[in-house]
């Protein structure tokens, strides 16, 4: 007899183990499928995020930011170091001990919480009475389980770049990038997103001549585009990265010593040859193997699993979140859609205002906002105001040494109420937590400016900035 589950999550990453614990909170029998495994070859819980994306790519951007500080940072504190190296090897050991403390503590949630763990590729077989049947596949093993809600979580995979093989010898995606085991003299990198210039950042610091070749004609056209000029400047002068916006890839070649990229710029002909080329050109949604279309489930001409706006598919009790669904491919996006849909199948209302959905791009400095870019505001015909403040005259920051940046802080030009913030500085990921509270209770630019912040701190730019909406800075 099959087992039987109220709730059965196709895939155990960031949106997916999340819906799973969630779902045994409230009391019902849960399952979570999950087919992810580590180079050892042992099952390893955390999707993309934790094994080869958001986690392991922090661990080495810190790594390469100790490493830049030692050399270039540390004198000016009136510490000297002679002689400093880095071991590759350590550096990624470290880097795959996080990612095995991480997944352990995803399978000793899941003991906790009684969720069943089970290891394989899940797929739909059909459907009878009120049950869902679901094909758990582990090697030479298959065996099926019934469920009577079922959510897919089973996120997204590289993009792959036409006329060229990712081999991640020399040719590499997310997970190689992250795996190098020694510092190429050229790296070459086709997206300027946010994987091709966390990456790029990592091996540039460490050594690497890194190019970075963008289709786009603007740099990062997502993020407000004063603090994205602002990004790029420093990203070329202090980073040292080389980056191209506008480029049109004709070729690309693969050889046993390097590969070469044949592209166009403005109308010229150019040649890169490169040791290693990361592809970080998006994520598609990873739909394949389900086997949608044996139940009808609803896939769109991208390849996106259709919901509304509830994250409810077209069949009854079936759901889907995170990277394989409309909206933007971010893990807290993902668990927090996870943690909705749990509570919706246990008759809670709980909402999700996508507005107010948080991005990070963890370079150095750092690039965070949330809400509004001005250009959103001026193609909409919205009548703002806006105050900015830069970290340059901050304690804080001057005593941590990273006082490049600023804070953007846009508010309707009538009721004051913020519509949009924008950071560019250290720890951006960390305060544009108090945008996010700020735009979730519809909080006026008035209002954090009369919030007393601790000083020193770099929360301070914030309240600067806030200031600055209203002409009143006191230290701008």
């Amino acid at each position: 007899m099959s087992q039987s589950f109220d709730v059965v999550v196709i895939g155990g990453g960031p949106g997916g183990y999340v819906a799973a614990i969630r779902a045994a909170q409230l009391g019902f029998t849960t399952a979570c499928i999950d087919a992810f495994k580590n180079p050892e070859g042992n099952p390893s819980l955390g999707g993309t995020c934790l094994n080869v994306g958001c986690i392991p790519s922090k661990a080495l951007l810190q790594s390469s930011e100790n490493f830049h500080a030692m050399q270039h940072e540390f004198a000016n504190h009136g510490i000297s170091v002679e002689g400093a190296k880095i071991d590759i090897a350590a550096m990624l050991a470290r880097k795959n001990g996080i990612i095995t403390k991480n997944a352990g503590g995803i399978a000793f949630l899941f003991k906790k919480n009684k969720v069943a763990n089970l290891h394989g590729l899940g797929k739909f077989v059909g459907r009878q009475g009120e049950k869902w049947q679901i094909e758990v596949t582990e090697g030479e093993t298959t065996q099926v389980i019934e469920a009577t809600h079922v959510i897919v979580a089973t996120g997204s995979t590289p993009r792959p770049l036409p006329g060229i093989t990712i081999d991640n010898v020399r040719v590499l995606d997310n997970a190689g990038a992250l795996s190098m085991t020694e510092v190429p003299a050229r790296l070459g990198v086709i997206g300027a997103g946010v994987i091709g210039l966390e990456m790029g950042s990592v091996w540039k610091r460490l050594g690497a001549d890194v190019t970075v070749l963008e289709a786009a004609e603007t740099f990062l056209p997502m993020v407000d585009q004063q603090i994205a000029k602002e990004a790029l400047k420093t990203l070329t002068k202090e980073t040292g990265l080389v980056i191209h916006n506008g480029v049109k890839i004709e070729s690309t070649e693969a050889s046993a010593e390097a590969v070469t990229v044949k592209y166009t710029l403005a109308g010229e002909a150019r040649e890169l040859v490169v040791d290693k080329l990361i592809i970080s050109i998006g994520r598609v949604p990873n739909t394949q193997g389900l086997n949608a279309e044996a139940v009808n489930l609803q896939i769109d001409e991208r390849g996106f699993v259709v919901v509304d706006d509830h994250c409810h598919t077209n069949l009854p009790n079936v759901w889907a979140i995170g990277d394989v669904v409309r909206g933007p491919m971010l893990a807290h996006k993902a668990s927090d859609e996870g943690v909705a849909v749990a509570e919706r199948i246990a008759g809670q209302k709980p909402h999700i205002d996508f507005n107010n959905i948080p991005f990070v791009i963890y370079t150095h400095p750092e690039l965070a906002w949330v809400g509004k870019t001005e250009e959103q505001l001026k193609a909409a015909g919205v009548d703002y105001k806006k105050g900015t403040s830069g970290f340059a005259a901050n304690g804080r920051a001057l005593g941590l040494g990273q006082a490049a940046g600023t804070v953007k802080v846009l508010a309707c030009a009538k009721t004051d109420r913020i519509l949009g913030v924008h950071i560019i500085g250290p720890m951006a990921s960390e305060l544009i937590a108090e945008a996010v509270t700020a735009l979730e209770f519809s909080a006026s630019s008035e209002d954090i400016a009369r919030i007393v912040h601790a000083h020193p701190s770099l929360s301070e730019v914030m309240h600067e900035a806030c200031l600055a909406v209203d002409k009143r800075p006191l230290h701008g």
